[in-house]
């Protein structure tokens, strides 16, 4: 049975919505702007919290009324909506300035996961905050989050670069810019670009960095390809169809010189012991404790006969 959106917005029961055929009501909702995050593709994926806060607000300002809508039939939501986007947001924004004025509740949410990421909506919070209003986050599914913690890659520390540039020349600039980077990176892709950048990433990132490519991300036909980046580039010649989001993995530490290390022992020795100098150095460079624990030994007893480094 097809569903239909209720094109209604004349809210009857007052902050009410359902959650299957529970009927539940919201809590009045202090005036403010609400940045609601809403599911990234499962319509599952939303928290009571933000079901709580579309159906309390007297307002909701959308990207697309049309896509908005699907989810507020979900769960039974009727407040008005009205479109607000980069491009009539000049138009918009003083429009929900004054229901704010008014001392009314406004939630923000854009079609897909957290609402001002990749996408200009932090001009409207600079206002909101200028006109010395109220403003409340309340979290939910991001597809960033969603695609690192599915990639397999290391989480401990991550960057997210959002669009690359759609030239090639700006797009190679940027990805060197973050080539050294000690992190992970995510990026944002669309289907059409991705063959291309997935090359300009092999090419400027190095061809065996590993990455993860992960498509329609919540939904059906949910995939995570995994490989170095000149595989997965090998791999994508056709555009595949959905949302994309690029997860890769950081650059590969250098190795450390032996020469470096010997500096780094002496340098350690000259304020501790061989134990404390050997410690130290391992944290830094990632060396095994007892093989420099030896070397410190060597470098100090070389180093009492007045030939400090030399072998």
């Amino acid at each position: 049975m097809t569903s239909q959106i209720n094109t209604d917005t004349t809210p009857d029961s007052p902050n009410r919505f359902f959650i299957g055929s529970h009927e539940l009501t919201a809590p009045a909702l202090e005036s403010a702007l609400y940045i609601v995050s809403t599911p990234i593709g499962n319509l599952g994926d939303i928290t009571v919290r933000a079901l709580q806060t579309l159906a309390a607000a007297d307002m909701i300002a959308c990207e697309d009324t049309r896509i908005t809508g699907v989810l507020l039939n979900r769960y039974g939501i009727r407040v008005p909506m009205l479109s607000y986007h980069e491009h009539n947001a000049e138009r918009q924004r003083p429009k929900l300035l004054n229901t704010l004025n008014e001392g009314k509740a406004v939630a923000l949410v854009s079609d897909a996961g957290t609402p001002l990421i990749s996408d200009p909506g932090y001009r409207l919070v600079q206002d909101i905050l200028e006109a010395e209003k109220k403003i409340f986050p309340i979290p939910g599914a991001s597809a960033v989050l969603a695609a690192l913690v599915g990639a397999g890659l290391a989480t401990d520390t991550f960057l997210f670069a959002g669009f690359l540039p759609q030239k090639k020349g700006a797009r190679s600039q940027r990805l060197s810019d973050l080539r050294t980077v000690p992190a992970t990176l995510i990026f944002y892709e669309s289907a059409r670009r991705l063959k291309a950048s997935l090359a300009d990433m092999a090419q400027t990132l190095g061809s065996e960095r590993q990455a993860v490519v992960g498509r329609e991300l919540t939904k059906r036909f949910e995939t995570f390809e995994r490989g170095t980046l000149q595989g997965l580039a090998d791999r994508f010649l056709e555009a595949p169809k959905g949302e994309i989001v690029v997860v890769v993995a950081p650059p590969a530490e250098e190795p450390v010189e032996a020469g470096d290390i010997d500096a780094m022992l002496l340098a350690a020795l000259e304020t501790g012991s061989v134990s404390s100098a050997a410690g130290s150095v391992a944290k830094l460079s990632g060396q095994n404790r007892r093989e420099l624990y030896k070397r410190a030994m060597e470098l100090k007893e070389k180093s009492q006969n007045g030939a400090p480094g030399e072998d």
